[in-house]
C-alpha cells in the first residue's frame, strides 16, 4: 500500500494559511508550525490582557485547512463591530477559552480542530510567550512586532525572540520538531520576512533539526520567496536577499530548492503597491545560484485586487514535483 506523504509548512500570517488553502485538497498528512509572536489587533490585546499565546495566525490556519464555505468557518472569522468586544474575532475567543477549559493550549487547539473538522494539524513553534526584538542598520532597537513594522527609518539587521517572562527559556514545541522529522518536504514562507518567517526558525531545536535534515538529506526543504517587498521590513529587497537574511540567521544554509515568481503583476495593480511603499520582488537568479540553492521559478501569483501566491498552483507544482 502506497504511504501518505508528509508536508510541514513553516509560517505565519496570512502568507502560511494560503498556502495550506491548496495542500489540503491532495491525500497527504499536513502540519502547520506557526509563529507565535503577533502583539497586535485582536490576538495582541487578548495575549496582553490574558497571558495567553497569541491565537491569530493559529485561527487563519486552522480555518483554512476547514472547509471554508461552512457555516463554522465563517463564525470563526467572525469579528465583533461594537463594544467592548469590538475588533475581536470570535475564532480567537473561541480558541482562548478552549484552552483556558483545558488548561492547555496545545489541547486547546486540538480540540478546536476538530470542531472545525481540519484537514491538517496546527502546531504553534513555541509553546513560550515571546516578543521579537529587532536591531536595525541605524542600531536603533525595538521590541514588538507592530513596532517594528512600522519603523521605517532603517532596514532590519537582526532579529532576535525575547521571553515576556524574564528569565524563561525559549523552547521549541515537542510536536513540531516530531512533525518536522517525519517530513518528506517542508515549505518555508512566505510572508513577513522577519516578524513571520525567521522567528520560527531561529528557535534552538528548530534550527539544528532543519539542519540535521538538511545534511542528511531526509527531507527536500523549499523555500517559498514573497511575491512583493514589504514596506519597512523588506523594502528594496530581491529574492536573494531574503534568502541570504534567513541564512544569516541561523547560521548556514538549510534549503534545497527556492519557489520563485517570475510573472510580473499587471502595472495598474502594481502601481497600488507602490504607493504604498512596497514592490514586485525580482527573481535575481544568478545571485541566488551563488547560495548553491536550486531554483524553481514560474508563474505562481494570483491577482484580484490584490499579489499573492494562488494556493492551488503552489501546492498542485509540490505534489506534482515531490510527493508523487
Amino acid at each position: 500500500m502506497k504511504r501518505i506523504k508528509n508536508v510541514t509548512a513553516i509560517g505565519g500570517g496570512t502568507g502560511l494559511s494560503n498556502i495550506l488553502r491548496g495542500l489540503k485538497y491532495y491525500p497527504i498528512n499536513i502540519s502547520a508550525v506557526v509563529t507565535v509572536s503577533d502583539d497586535g489587533g485582536s490576538s495582541g490585546r487578548l495575549s496582553e490582557e490574558l497571558g495567553v499565546l497569541p491565537p491569530g495566525d493559529i485561527r487563519n490556519c486552522l480555518v483554512a485547512l476547514a472547509d471554508e464555505e461552512s457555516l463554522m468557518a465563517k463564525l470563526f472569522q467572525y469579528r465583533f463591530k461594537e463594544g467592548g468586544l469590538k475588533e475581536h474575532s470570535f475564532g480567537n475567543l473561541f480558541l482562548v477559552a478552549m484552552s483556558d477549559i483545558l488548561g492547555d493550549f496545545l489541547l486547546g487547539i486540538k480540540e478546536t480542530s476538530k470542531v472545525l473538522a481540519i484537514r491538517g494539524k496546527v502546531l504553534p513553534s513555541t509553546l513560550n510567550r515571546v516578543s521579537l526584538k529587532a536591531i536595525f542598520e541605524d542600531n536603533t532597537q525595538i521590541i514588538g512586532e507592530t513596532a517594528i513594522s512600522n519603523y521605517k527609518k532603517s532596514r532590519i539587521k537582526k532579529i532576535e525572540l525575547i521571553p515576556v517572562k524574564d528569565g524563561e527559556k525559549i523552547c521549541a514545541t515537542p510536536e513540531a520538531i516530531y512533525a518536522l522529522k517525519k517530513s518528506d518536504i517542508i515549505t518555508i514562507g512566505p510572508g513577513s520576512l522577519y516578524t513571520s518567517i525567521i522567528p520560527n526558525l531561529i528557535l534552538d531545536e528548530i534550527k539544528e533539526t532543519l539542519k540535521n535534515i538538511y545534511l542528511n538529506d531526509k527531507a527536500k526543504i523549499i523555500y517559498i520567496c514573497n511575491v512583493m517587498t514589504q514596506p519597512g521590513e523588506t523594502t528594496g529587497y530581491k529574492a536573494s536577499d531574503h534568502l541570504k537574511a534567513v541564512i544569516e540567521h541561523i547560521g548556514f544554509n538549510i534549503f534545497h530548492y527556492v519557489i520563485l515568481n517570475n510573472k510580473k503583476p499587471k502595472d495598474d495593480i502594481l502601481k497600488k503597491y507602490q504607493e504604498n511603499g512596497a514592490d514586485f520582488v525580482h527573481p535575481d537568479i544568478e545571485n541566488i545560484r551563488a547560495l548553491n540553492v536550486e531554483i524553481i521559478s514560474g508563474d505562481f501569483i494570483s491577482e484580484t485586487n490584490v499579489i499573492r501566491h494562488d494556493p492551488y498552483k503552489v501546492s498542485n507544482f509540490l505534489v506534482k514535483n515531490f510527493l508523487e
